[in-house]
C-alpha cells in the first residue's frame, strides 16, 4: 500500500514538469474536482451502504458560498472555504438527521428530492444571479501567488484530492472506520458491539457533504463563474457513475473511475462525430454500452482487476514485545453465583403472534445456562429481547439488578453483555482480526479526528493486540490475516465468540456456537466456555447439539412454542416428561 501511495504521489507530482499542452491540465483538474466527491461517496456509499444521488448540491453549496462572498463582500477565498464548509456541513446534518432514518429504495429517493430542491434554489433566488449565475470570482491567492489558470490550479486541487485521500484510508484503519464498515453488513451487529449506528451515519454523511463542498469552492476559483446548471441532478449521477466504474469500496477505484469517466466522455465526443460524419447522441449510446458491459464483467470496478495483481493478505501490523502498549482495562470480575441476568415474565408479540410468552430465569456468575427447545421456540428471540434488538410486550429484564429491557442494544453492551447471532453477522471483506477488534469498540474513545490525522495509532495497538489474544483463545490465530469472509461457517461462529469476548462482557450470549464444528472443534469450545465459567463470566447458550448441552450446562431451560415448559439440571431435564413428550420424542 505504502509503495501504491508513493506511485501515486509521484505521478502527480511529475506529470506538471512534462510537456504537456494545457488542454491536459484542465482535464486533470476536473478529474481532481470529481474525484473528491468520489472520494466521499466511497465511503458514504460504497463502504457504508448509504446511498446518495444528492452530492452535487453540495458542490453548489460549497461554490455558491464562496462566489457570493467574494463577489459581493470581497471577502478572501481562504475564508469563504470555511464558511461554505459551515454553511454545507450544517445543511449536511440537518439533512442526514431527516433522511438517514429512512432505509431502502426510500433513502436514494430522498436524496434526489433534495438535490432537485437545492437546484432549483439557486436558479431562483435573484442575489444568487438566479440561472445567470455569478461571474467575476477572484483568482485564489496562496502565499503572494496566484492561481489564475489550470497550471497553478492543479498543484492546489491535487493536493486537496491527496490530502482527502489519506485521512480517509487513515479513517478506514481505524476504531471508527470498523463501524462504518459494520453498517453496510448488519445494523443489529454493530449495534450489539456499542457502536451508535444513526450517530454514525450522520458523521460520514457530514463527511462526504464536506468534500464535495471543497470541490465545489475549487470549482467556482477555477471557472472564475457559476450557474446552477453542474449542480443538478445530472451531475449527482455522474458521480455515481464514477464510483460505480472505478470500484464502490475503493478509495483507489474513485481517482481511477472519475479519470477514466471523464476522459472517456471527452474522448467519445471527439470521435464518435468523426466516425459517424455527423454531430448526435452517439457518444451517450456508447457510453452506455461500455458501462453495461463493465456492470456485467466487472461489477466491482476496474480497481478490482488492478487489486487482483497484488493478491496479498489482509495484514496488519501487530505491536512486538518490545513495545509499550498499555492494555485495553478490564471490568471488575463479577462474584461467583452473583445474579447477573433476572428475565421475570417476559413476553413479545408480533401483531396478534406472541413469540414469547411470560418466560423467566436467572443467570448467575460462573455458571452457564442453556436455552433449548426445537425451531421456532423463541430462544432467539429471548435473546433478543436481552439484548435490546427487540423490546419486550410485557415483563422485565435485569443485568445485575439494573433494568435493561427498553435500552439500546450498544447501552446494553457497554453494562457488559455480548452476544453472537444465530445468522453469522461479521463484515466479509475485512480481515478476522479486525472482525474481532470491532468487539472492542467501546474500550476506547478514538473519534474519526483523531483518526484521520493517525493520533489513535496507540489505541489502535491496544484493540489489535486484544483482538489477536481473544483470537488465540478459540484457536483463530492462524488465520487473522485472512478475511472473514474466507472462512467455513465453524471457523466464523469462533470468529463471533472471539468478537464478544473482545467486548470483555460479564454475560456471554451464544447463539447455536457450536453448528458447523467439526468434533474436535466442539471439544475446544467447550473447555473455553468451561474456563470462561471458571473465571466467573455468566454464560447463556442456545444449541441444538443435546449431548454438547447435555455435558457442558449446569442449569436448563427449555422452550416450546415460546413459552417455558421446564426447568432444572440436565439430569432432570433428560428425565422431565414435559420434555420427553414435547421436544425428545416422548416417552415410550
Amino acid at each position: 500500500m505504502k509503495r501504491a501511495i508513493l506511485a501515486a504521489v509521484a505521478a502527480i507530482i511529475i506529470f506538471p514538469l512534462l510537456p504537456v499542452p494545457e488542454f491536459w491540465f484542465t482535464q486533470a483538474n476536473y478529474i481532481g474536482l470529481y474525484a473528491l466527491v468520489v472520494l466521499g461517496l466511497v465511503v458514504l456509499t460504497g463502504i457504508a451502504g448509504l446511498t446518495s444521488f444528492g452530492q452535487a448540491a453540495f458542490v453548489g453549496l460549497g461554490a455558491y458560498a464562496t462566489a457570493y462572498l467574494t463577489s459581493h463582500y470581497d471577502v478572501s477565498p481562504w475564508l469563504t472555504l470555511f464558511a461554505g464548509l459551515i454553511i454545507t456541513g450544517g445543511s449536511a446534518l440537518l439533512i442526514g438527521a431527516i433522511t438517514l432514518r429512512m432505509s431502502g429504495h426510500y433513502l436514494p429517493l430522498a436524496t434526489i428530492a433534495w438535490s432537485i430542491a437545492l437546484f432549483y434554489l439557486f436558479g431562483s433566488i435573484s442575489w444568487l444571479g438566479k440561472y445567470d449565475g455569478i461571474s467575476g470570482l477572484p483568482a485564489i491567492n496562496l502565499f503572494g501567488w496566484t492561481l489564475g489558470n489550470s497550471r497553478s490550479m492543479y498543484w492546489l486541487i491535487w493536493l486537496c484530492v491527496c490530502l482527502s485521500a489519506w485521512a480517509l484510508l487513515n479513517l478506514l484503519d481505524s476504531r471508527p472506520g470498523r463501524a462504518i464498515r459494520a453498517l453496510k453488513h448488519s445494523i443489529q451487529m454493530a449495534e450489539s458491539m456499542g457502536v451508535n449506528t444513526a450517530r454514525t451515519k450522520i458523521i460520514i454523511f457530514v463527511i462526504a457533504a464536506l468534500l464535495a463542498s471543497v470541490s465545489g469552492w475549487l470549482f467556482a476559483h477555477l471557472q472564475r463563474a457559476i450557474n446552477p446548471t453542474p449542480f443538478g441532478l445530472s451531475a449527482s449521477l455522474e458521480y455515481v457513475i464514477m464510483l460505480v466504474v472505478g470500484g464502490m469500496s475503493s478509495i483507489w477505484g474513485a481517482l481511477l473511475g472519475s479519470g477514466a469517466v471523464k476522459i472517456l466522455q471527452d474522448q467519445l465526443q471527439v470521435i464518435m462525430p468523426a466516425l459517424f460524419g455527423r454531430a448526435g447522441s452517439f457518444e451517450g449510446l456508447v457510453f452506455g454500452l461500455l458501462l453495461i458491459l463493465l456492470l456485467r464483467f466487472a461489477p466491482e470496478g476496474l480497481w478490482s482487476w488492478i487489486a487482483k495483481l497484488w493478491n496479498r493478505p489482509l495484514r496488519k501490523q501487530l505491536p512486538s514485545a518490545q513495545q509499550v502498549i498499555t492494555p485495553l482495562t478490564h471490568r471488575t470480575v463479577s462474584q461467583a453465583g452473583e445474579t447477573l441476568l433476572q428475565v421475570d415474565d417476559v413476553r413479545k408479540r408480533f401483531g396478534g403472534l406472541v413469540a414469547v410468552d411470560k418466560v423467566s430465569f436467572k443467570v448467575a456468575a460462573g455458571e452457564i445456562v442453556g436455552l433449548i427447545g426445537p425451531n421456532g421456540a423463541g430462544k432467539s428471540t429471548t435473546f433478543n429481547l436481552v439484548t435490546g434488538l427487540l423490546r419486550a410486550s410485557e415483563g422485565q429484564v435485569r443485568f445485575k439488578g439494573q433494568r435493561i429491557d427498553g435500552l439500546p442494544s450498544r447501552e446494553i453492551a457497554k453494562l457488559g453483555v455480548a452476544r453472537t447471532f444465530q445468522h453469522v453477522k461479521l463484515v466479509p471483506e475485512m480481515s478476522v482480526l479486525e472482525n474481532v477488534a470491532l468487539g472492542a469498540h467501546l474500550r476506547t474513545s478514538a473519534g474519526v479526528f483523531s483518526a484521520t490525522l493517525r493520533l489513535d495509532r496507540r489505541d489502535e495497538a491496544a484493540m489489535l493486540k486484544e483482538a489477536a489474544h481473544a483470537l488465540q483463545r478459540v484457536g483463530l490465530q492462524d488465520l487473522m490475516h485472512l478475511e472473514a469472509g474466507s472462512l467455513a461457517l465453524g471457523q466464523q461462529r469462533l470468529l463471533e465468540i472471539a468478537r464478544a469476548l473482545c467486548c470483555d462482557p460479564a454475560l456471554l450470549l451464544l447463539d447455536e456456537p457450536a453448528a458447523g464444528l467439526r468434533a474436535f472443534e466442539k471439544q475446544a469450545l467447550a473447555e473455553l466456555l468451561s474456563s470462561l465459567r471458571a473465571e466467573g463470566m455468566g454464560i447463556l447458550i442456545v444449541e441444538h447439539d443435546m449431548e454438547f448441552v447435555m455435558r457442558l450446562t449446569d442449569h436448563i431451560v427449555v422452550m416450546v412454542f415460546g413459552q417455558k415448559i421446564a426447568e432444572g439440571k440436565p439430569a432432570e431435564i433428560q428425565q422431565h416428561p414435559a420434555v420427553l413428550e414435547a421436544y425428545l420424542g416422548g416417552v415410550e
